[in-house]
C-alpha cells in the first residue's frame, strides 16, 4: 500500500526473527539491502564525503516541506484491520514540541526506550523527542527481555523509561532496588496503568512517578500525559498545548462523550489502497474513545465506543469490568469481550490467566463497591495466556474469535 521500493535491514535481524520467507516475498516487489553489506562497501572517498557533508550540511540536505510525509505507520489492529497512517514532518515535530512544552525536560537526562519504532509512542517519544531536545537516548530492541532491561537502566544512568503497564510491572518484579531507583519518572502508554503497578514501583523503588499518557497513531501520537509534578492516578493526564477537542454525546453514557481532536500533530490522513491519502474531515480525528474532561483539561478515559455493551438495555463498560477483575486478582491479566445474548442483547465474557477466578468472587466485589450486577461477567474463560500484540496491547480480535469457540485459539 505504501509503495515501498527499498528495504534496509540486517542479516542478524532476519536470522533472529526467522524472516527468510518474508524476505523472499519482498524480493519480488522491492530491493532488499543488508546494512552489513553497505558497511563493507564504504571506502575512503565515502568517508571524506561524509566528513565534508557533516561540516557543511546545507547543500546535501534533501529538499522537504513540513507537509511532506515523514513516516507511514500502521495502527495496532487491536480492534480490527490495521490502517496505514500518514504522518507529515510537521505532525512529528509538532508533537515533540507539544510534549516538551508540557513537561520540563533536562538535556542532561538519558531516555531509555525499549519500545519498537513501528509503534508511534516508541518513535516520537523514544527517538525523535530526545534527538530534538538534546537528550541522550538508549534504544533497546525489545521490551520483552524482562531480566536484561533493569540492569541496563542502571548501567546507562537512565532518567526516563518509556514502556507499557505490563512491561513496567514485569521489570519492577525482577529488578534489584538500585536498578530502577535512578529514574526521574516512567511514562506509560498503550494501556491503562493499574494501581498495582503504581504501588509496586513506590514500595520497591521510592518516589518514582509512573505517568500515564494517552494518544493514538493518528495524533503522532501523544494527546495527553500526566506530569511528574501533577500525577493524577486514574487519568491519562493533561491535554497537550495546541490541540483542539470536542465531545459528542453517546446514547446511554453519562458524564462524558465521544472524543474528537484537531491540531498540527493530527495526521495527514489514512493511506488508501490506491496510494492516495484520505484526510480527516475538517481536520477532526474521531478517536473512538469516550472520555470526560475537567475544567483544567485533565482527561479520564471511560472506554472505547466499541468497548461498551448493551446488557439488559443498559450501557456497560467492558473496561470497567476489566478493572473490577484487576482489583480482585491484581496479579493476573484480564480482558472482557461482549457476545450476543438472546435474553439480554449482549453478555460479558471475561478471559483471564488467573486459574482460580470465579464469578461469585467478582460479583461480591462489585456489590462491595456499588457496581451494577449487569456489569459483572457471568462467564469466565481461564486461559494460559491472554493474547497480546507486539506493542503489548491486548489482542481483542483474537479474543473475540476465542469467545466464539469457547476459549479455543483459532487461526
Amino acid at each position: 500500500m505504501a509503495g515501498v521500493k527499498y528495504v534496509l535491514t540486517a542479516g542478524k535481524f532476519i536470522e533472529q526473527g526467522k524472516l527468510h520467507d518474508l524476505i523472499d516475498a519482498l524480493n519480488s516487489v522491492a530491493t532488499v539491502a543488508y546494512l552489513e553489506d553497505v558497511r563493507e562497501s564504504v571506502n575512503f572517498a565515502d568517508k571524506v564525503f561524509a566528513a565534508g557533508a557533516a561540516i557543511l550540511p546545507g547543500p546535501f540536505l534533501p529538499k522537504a516541506k513540513p507537509s511532506d510525509p515523514g513516516v507511514i505507520l500502521f495502527t495496532s489492529g487491536s480492534f480490527g484491520t490495521p490502517k496505514g497512517v500518514v504522518l507529515s514532518q510537521a505532525n512529528l515535530v509538532a508533537n515533540v514540541l507539544q510534549i516538551a512544552s508540557h513537561i520540563d525536560l533536562d538535556p542532561d537526562w538519558v531516555m531509555f526506550n525499549p519500545l519498537p519504532t513501528f509503534h508511534c509512542f516508541g518513535l516520537t517519544a523514544g527517538v525523535l523527542l530526545p534527538i530534538l531536545t538534546g537528550m541522550k537516548a538508549f534504544q533497546y530492541p525489545s521490551p520483552l527481555h524482562t531480566k536484561i532491561i533493569p540492569p541496563l537502566l542502571k548501567d546507562c544512568k537512565a532518567s526516563i523509561l518509556l514502556a507499557t503497564d505490563t512491561f513496567v510491572n514485569q521489570y519492577a518484579r525482577v529488578a534489584e532496588r538500585n536498578e530502577l531507583s535512578g529514574l526521574k519518572f516512567i511514562v506509560c502508554g498503550a494501556e491503562k496503568v493499574r494501581d498495582e503497578t503504581h504501588n509496586l514501583i513506590a514500595e520497591r523503588f521510592g518516589d518514582i512517578p509512573v505517568l500515564e499518557g494517552y494518544g493514538m497513531t493518528e495524533a503522532a501520537p501523544v494527546v495527553a500525559v500526566n506530569r511528574p509534578t501533577d500525577n493524577r492516578r486514574g487519568t491519562v493526564g493533561g491535554l497537550l498545548p495546541g490541540i483542539e477537542v470536542r465531545l459528542e454525546p453517546v446514547d446511554g453514557i453519562a458524564g462524558g462523550g465521544r472524543f474528537f481532536v484537531r491540531g498540527t500533530n493530527v495526521m495527514s490522513g489514512y493511506l488508501l489502497p490506491d496510494g492516495t491519502v484520505e484526510p480527516p474531515s475538517e481536520g477532526w480525528h474521531d478517536t473512538g474513545d469516550v472520555v470526560s474532561i475537567t475544567d483544567d483539561n485533565w482527561i479520564t478515559i471511560l472506554g472505547r465506543v466499541k468497548r461498551f455493551a448493551k446488557v439488559g438495555g443498559e450501557m456497560v463498560s467492558l473496561t470497567a469490568a476489566e478493572d473490577m477483575a484487576s482489583a480482585v486478582w491484581p496479579d493476573g491479566r484480564h480482558a472482557v469481550v461482549a457476545m450476543p445474548d438472546s435474553k439480554k442483547g449482549e453478555k460479558l465474557v471475561l478471559f483471564t490467566d488467573q486459574q482460580d477466578a470465579d464469578p461469585s468472587t467478582l460479583l461480591a466485589h462489585a456489590q462491595s463497591i456499588g457496581a451494577p450486577e449487569l456489569a459483572v461477567p457471568k462467564k469466565i474463560l481461564r486461559i494460559a495466556e491472554v493474547p497480546v500484540l507486539g506493542t503489548g496491547k491486548t489482542d481483542y480480535v483474537a479474543l473475540q474469535r476465542m469467545a466464539e469457540t469457547d476459549g479455543r485459539r483459532v487461526a
